[in-house]
């Protein structure tokens, strides 16, 4: 099983261990718990404390015993949905200490998958009508094919068009899995470049995509304006 999803939601590798031999083993006693996830003593009843904490494992006391359970897996999405509230809480006065910054940082840096998804969103909520990307390639795939899809459909969804080149190592997969509100011209080249550039509005996103991804977020509407034109210009010239 991937566990890195229970990763992304805030357990820890002894939380996840811990709910998973418990989902297992039904309703047990701490003992049994140690020996299935293969932690120490102290780590177990110190990791089922947090989970109790959280919702995630209930207990029930036998003479001088704790019987542990993991609740319901369909709890972790109303956990999920109760931090999103706490967090939309305090949502408006993020915005407004982001807005009253008077220096903001023209370029930005970003490193791993969950980096280069912090890029990704920082694009969509860059404004204007279209979207331009030039050298997506096969690697970038490592985000997530569902993930990919998901974003341009969120893209979409706010009006914005996209006009995508792609290297032609993508090209079969883009048939199978077409954007809505997008355009695709593919480049012919003997080698898989690694550079992708994304042009939103006055924002322009430059990912490598080596094994481990980086990118730059640059904020400079001069800048962007001229990627645009040298963008236009390689559209023009690329093959379908």
């Amino acid at each position: 099983m991937d566990t890195k999803i229970l990763e992304d939601i805030g357990l820890s590798t002894a939380e996840i261990k811990v709910y998973l031999a418990l989902l297992e083993l039904g309703t047990a006693t701490a003992g049994p718990i140690l020996e299935k996830a293969g932690l120490q003593n102290s780590v177990v009843h110190m990791t089922l404390n947090k989970l109790i904490d959280k919702g995630f494992v209930t207990f029930v006391k036998e003479g001088k015993r704790n019987h542990y359970q993991a609740a319901n897996p369909r709890h972790i999405i109303e956990y999920m949905n109760e931090k999103k509230e706490r967090f939309e809480q305090i949502l408006p006065e993020l915005l407004l200490k982001q807005r009253q910054s008077r220096e903001k940082p023209e370029v930005i840096t970003f490193r791993g998958v969950k980096g280069i998804r912090e890029l990704l969103y920082e694009l969509l909520e860059a404004g204007g009508e279209n979207h331009y990307t030039v050298g997506s390639c096969v690697k970038s795939l490592m985000m997530g094919e569902a993930w990919w899809v998901s974003y341009h459909k969120k893209r979409a969804t706010r009006r914005i068009r996209a006009k995508l080149i792609f290297n032609e190592s993508l090209r079969q997969w883009c048939e199978i899995n077409r954007y809505p509100k997008a355009e695709y011209k593919f480049t012919h080249t003997n080698f898989e470049p690694l550079t992708e550039t994304i042009i939103r509005n006055d924002k322009i996103g430059i990912i490598i995509w080596t094994d481990k991804p980086f990118g730059v977020l640059l904020h400079n509407k001069e800048a962007a304006d001229s990627y645009t034109h040298y963008f236009e210009l390689i559209w023009n010239q690329a093959g379908k």
